[in-house]
């Protein structure tokens, strides 16, 4: 098969608006080198992370929630506006979401993986010269699938074997792995668990992983939402406005934050677990450091992600254990409405985007 030279995609040219979002016709299509695999680009997703990025609102700088961080951005996010708190590098392809099929290889890489269809993995650990741990995303710091092609290592692309549509397969690696790694972060099992922001790509996948492991899951949500969750197995749904009931739940698995944060905590029975992977609602919280001792409780952050993460998730597709949750898809070159209306947030699921 003989590739292009030049492909088409979205560009992010700088930290902003949806104008820094740009179609281009002329990118050159990567080349795979030492251990790399080339992948043709089938379909992908839309995450907060993506939109994050963009209006730099990992920045230390941004002390609001992402949508009154989206209205601007200030110059002081620009130092640390990545995932990885360092500055981004542009122009940069987004797009943490990827399943596609390998096209071409580089050395050391057996040319048999040539036509696998893959998922890739959105957040890829690996170690510093000195040793130490560190996560590198997709679509940030390095180019990802908003284009027809995208270049990772041979061991990030994992085979899958499915007859869910490519959209569909594209609405997992971020959200899901994310969601699994929390869950394995926190050891939870048949338990009662709080999941908030359970609408959502991450939310929703986190309340289907918690009920496969015979979980109550309570799902913080916007009620007119309740059904959906209902039907991807929520036992109950808390309004975001609602009070928590005192020591209910022996876990919290949190993506918002916010000022609802101090009821989460105090929600946890003595001796439980909260986790925290996103904190769209604002990223600064009260802390009573006496019920944290007094209640022998365990807070958690969970980003990287051990290498079974991704490979547990396809085998619970491959097992028929888990069912895919797409809202609405867009094509490619409409990414810039397909983000306008994920910040709605009027939706249960996630945002396909549609390449072929």
């Amino acid at each position: 098969m003989k590739l292009p030279e030049l492909m088409s995609g979205m560009v992010l040219t700088g930290h902003g608006g949806l104008d820094k979002l740009q179609w281009r016709d002329n990118i050159p299509v990567p080349k795979p080198e030492h251990n790399e695999v080339l992948v043709e680009v089938l379909a992908s997703s839309v995450n907060n992370t993506d939109i994050n990025t963009r209006i730099a609102w990992y920045s230390k700088s941004v002390r609001g929630d992402t949508a009154s961080a989206s209205k601007q951005v200030a110059e002081a996010a620009e130092a640390d506006g990545a995932w990885s708190g360092e500055p981004l590098v542009f122009p940069r392809i987004q797009g943490a979401d990827c399943c596609g099929r390998i096209v071409a290889v580089g050395s050391d890489v057996p040319e048999s993986r040539i036509g696998e269809r893959v998922l890739l993995r959105a957040m890829q650990t690996f170690k510093t010269e000195s040793g130490e741990l560190q996560c590198r995303t997709l679509g940030s710091e390095s180019d990802g699938a908003f284009a027809q092609y995208t270049k990772v290592s041979s061991f990030d692309a994992l085979p899958v074997n499915s007859d869910w549509t490519d959209e569909e397969l594209a609405s997992i690696p971020c959200a899901y792995s994310t969601a699994e790694g929390m869950l394995q972060r926190i050891a939870l099992g048949a338990e009662r668990v709080l999941i908030t922001g359970a609408s959502g790509g991450v939310g929703s996948a986190a309340v289907q992983l918690a009920k496969r492991r015979g979980a109550h899951v309570a799902a913080m949500i916007n009620p007119s939402k309740a059904k959906a969750l209902g039907d991807i197995g929520a036992d109950e749904t808390v309004g975001r406005d609602d009070p928590f009931p005192k020591d209910s739940f022996d876990a919290v698995v949190d993506l918002t934050a916010g000022p609802r944060w101090p009821d989460m905590i105090t929600a946890l029975r003595r001796g439980g677990r909260y986790v925290a992977s996103g904190a769209i609602a604002g990223p600064l919280v009260e802390l009573d450091v006496r019920t944290l001792y007094l209640r022998d409780l365990s807070l958690f952050g969970s980003t990287l992600q051990p290498d079974r993460i991704l490979p547990d998730v396809i085998s619970y597709i491959e097992r028929g254990e888990l069912k895919p949750l797409i809202a609405r898809e867009f094509p490619l070159k409409e990414l810039q409405a397909a983000q306008t209306a994920f910040l709605k947030k009027d939706f249960v699921g996630k945002i396909a985007i549609r390449h072929v």
